[in-house]
């Protein structure tokens, strides 16, 4: 049941929600937006693993009034958890107990996106594909890109400091995020925006914000720095024979393909395949091969960019370590080779239950904990693959069953985590802590700095009210 896992957490010491408060709420925002029925999408995380019990969501459509909403429930103490569109996978946007939902989901305008500078100023709630559409009108393109893009909103991806398929070329959203504007538990409206790369002037509290999953404040706006978009597109998708030739492909990538490498991703033969079976509409352009290449450049000139990857591919094929593969500029078959791609995972829950990790790790020991878990989990578990983001060090490990199976998750965790920290690598690449790992934080953090966090927490937040049960313990 999704509620399992959140049976034996012991509820905070915080008020309940009164016929008052709920009066209050929809006096300050109407009644259509203080919601207090079919809450269930709104209870449930994006895995189904955990199931929350709030009984109020509310939907704010000014920073004004995610201001008087804050300041009164720190007031009263009653919980909130902030929630963009509901995509995560630790359990980071959704009620563990019964706290109040406070929606970004009105606040979604582009507010204004400049051309000549590249800096874009967008509200929290807006979809990512809706703001890089904006972006796009005018040669520019958002920095990031993932698999959640028509759903997720831009404030939850800054919140969770997502990743995606691009951080090769543009880096992590630290950097290309400029400014944000947050509101802090006791109401009080932090102006961080800038729309300059350089500012200089004191302590660059934007970070603070920046991947703290809505525990220190509520990011209400944000300016970004939006590259201009490419004229020219190529995706190569190859087959390979094994984890070694992954690795030389990809040293060959960063050599021969340099500035226009814009993207490196692999996929297993077991990923791949499950994907394939779920879902009859995708093409695989090769197959037969233990492991896959997704490798996208992006330039200004087509010509060259194409001589550039066929000459990587030939040169690859003719060292052996690419046996098969397709290069495509065409946009329609470049949007069918990511559609592969961005399918993978949800191949893996459309019929049954995935316990997902996402974890960095030496990229020479990258694939190795997945041998390591197929053994480990042996029949118990129907599919153990691997897939993910090759170019930044990012594993996504999946291990799939029928159901919750107590026997596979006793196996995998905390094992997953100890063998990762072991390596010094990384619990979580850009999924977050949330719930769901905030038990295992201290494979990642020594307990200096889990302690600096926990101060952090109570000098911004020091009733505890936002997010609760989630990152720290």
């Amino acid at each position: 049941m999704p509620s399992q896992i959140t049976d034996n957490v012991q509820r905070g010491n915080y008020a309940t929600l009164t016929d008052k408060d709920v009066a209050f709420f929809e006096h300050l925002l109407g009644k259509n937006f203080a919601l207090t029925e079919d809450l269930e999408g709104y209870n449930i995380c994006f895995l189904k693993r955990i199931r929350g019990n709030s009984k109020l969501v509310l939907k704010p459509g000014t920073t004004a009034e995610v201001s008087a909403i804050l300041k009164y429930c720190n007031e009263r103490k009653l919980a909130v958890v902030p929630q963009g569109g509901n995509t995560g996978l630790v359990g980071g946007s959704v009620p563990i107990c019964d706290e109040i939902v406070l929606s970004l989901a009105r606040l979604n305008k582009v507010l204004s996106v400049d051309e000549v500078t590249g800096i874009a100023v967008v509200e929290a709630g807006c979809i990512l594909e809706n703001f890089d559409q904006k972006a796009r009108d005018v040669g520019l393109t958002v920095p990031l890109d993932l698999g959640a893009k028509a759903s997720c909103h831009i404030g939850g991806n800054v919140s969770t400091n997502a990743g995606g398929v691009r951080v090769v070329r543009y880096g992590n959203l630290h950097g290309s995020v400029l400014g944000v504007e947050a509101v802090l538990a006791n109401g009080q409206v932090l102006d961080l925006m800038s729309n300059f790369k350089k500012d200089n002037t004191g302590y660059h509290m934007k970070h603070l914000f920046i991947g703290s999953e809505g525990t220190l404040g509520v990011v209400t706006k944000l300016s970004m720095l939006c590259p201009h978009s490419s004229k020219a597109v190529n995706v190569a998708f190859i087959g390979l024979n094994s984890f070694d030739d992954v690795l030389k492909t990809f040293v060959s990538a960063k050599r021969n393909l340099g500035e226009i490498l814009s993207s490196c991703e692999l996929i297993d033969e077991r990923a791949l395949n499950t994907a394939l079976e779920q879902f009859k509409f995708l093409n695989s352009p090769i197959s037969g091969y233990p492991f896959y290449m997704l490798i996208e450049t992006s330039g200004s000139n087509g010509d060259h960019d194409e001589d550039k990857i066929n000459q990587f591919i030939g040169s690859g094929m003719e060292r052996g370590e690419i046996q098969d593969g397709t290069v495509t500029g065409d946009p329609g078959k470049v949007q069918e080779i990511w559609k592969i791609r961005e399918m993978v995972p949800l191949g893996l829950i459309e019929k049954s239950f995935c316990f997902k990790y996402d974890i960095s790790l030496p990229l020479r020991d990258f694939y190795n904990i997945v041998d390591v878990m197929r053994e480990r989990c042996g029949p118990h578990a129907t599919v153990v693959c691997g897939y993910g983001h090759l170019g930044d060090s990012n594993l996504h490990l999946n291990v799939s069953c029928n159901e919750f199976n107590d026997e596979i998750y006793k196996r995998v965790e905390p094992f997953v985590y100890e063998y990762t920290s072991k390596l010094k690598g990384s619990i979580s690449a850009e999924h977050g802590i949330g719930f769901l790992k905030k038990d295992y934080l201290h494979y990642s953090k020594d307990p200096v700095a889990i302690g600096w966090m926990r101060d952090m927490k109570k000098l911004l937040d020091p009733n505890g009210i936002l997010n609760p049960y989630k990152v720290l313990n």
